[in-house]
């Protein structure tokens, strides 16, 4: 497993942008497909993001498509969420995860077994 620090959330208004950090620390970056979920309390976590452990392949829920990108960079152990067009619906906590190594994308939160203590994501309109 790796250890997972996201940062970068805040309190913005309708139509800002953000950009979501997760540092990764333990074994091999690169080796683990990341993604970003998010949740609101009283409700499930729900996929956001993930991309594939080489890079090659992302995948996004319909409600962020066009609106946010995610991204990677293994030499510093860091995948990033550019948020753009934030919406009040975007309201939550965010939280990073990995996958076991050499995963595949997933939508599922039970694939990911190393999870971030959340950042908080806060879109006024």
């Amino acid at each position: 497993q790796v250890q997972l620090v996201e940062s970068g959330g805040g309190l913005v208004q309708t139509g800002d942008s953000l950009r979501l950090s997760c540092t990764a620390s333990g074994r091999t970056f690169s080796a683990y497909t990341m993604g970003w979920f998010r949740q609101v309390p009283g409700k499930e976590r729900e996929f956001v993001a993930a991309i594939r452990w080489s890079g090659g392949r992302t995948a996004y829920t319909d409600s962020v498509k066009g609106r946010f990108t995610i991204s990677r960079d293994n030499a510093k152990n860091t995948v990033y969420l550019q948020m753009n067009s934030l919406k009040p619906e975007d309201t939550a906590a965010y939280y990073c995860a990995a996958t076991n190594p050499f995963s595949d994308v997933n939508d599922s939160a039970r694939r990911y077994n190393s999870w971030g203590q959340g950042t908080q994501v806060t879109v006024s309109s």
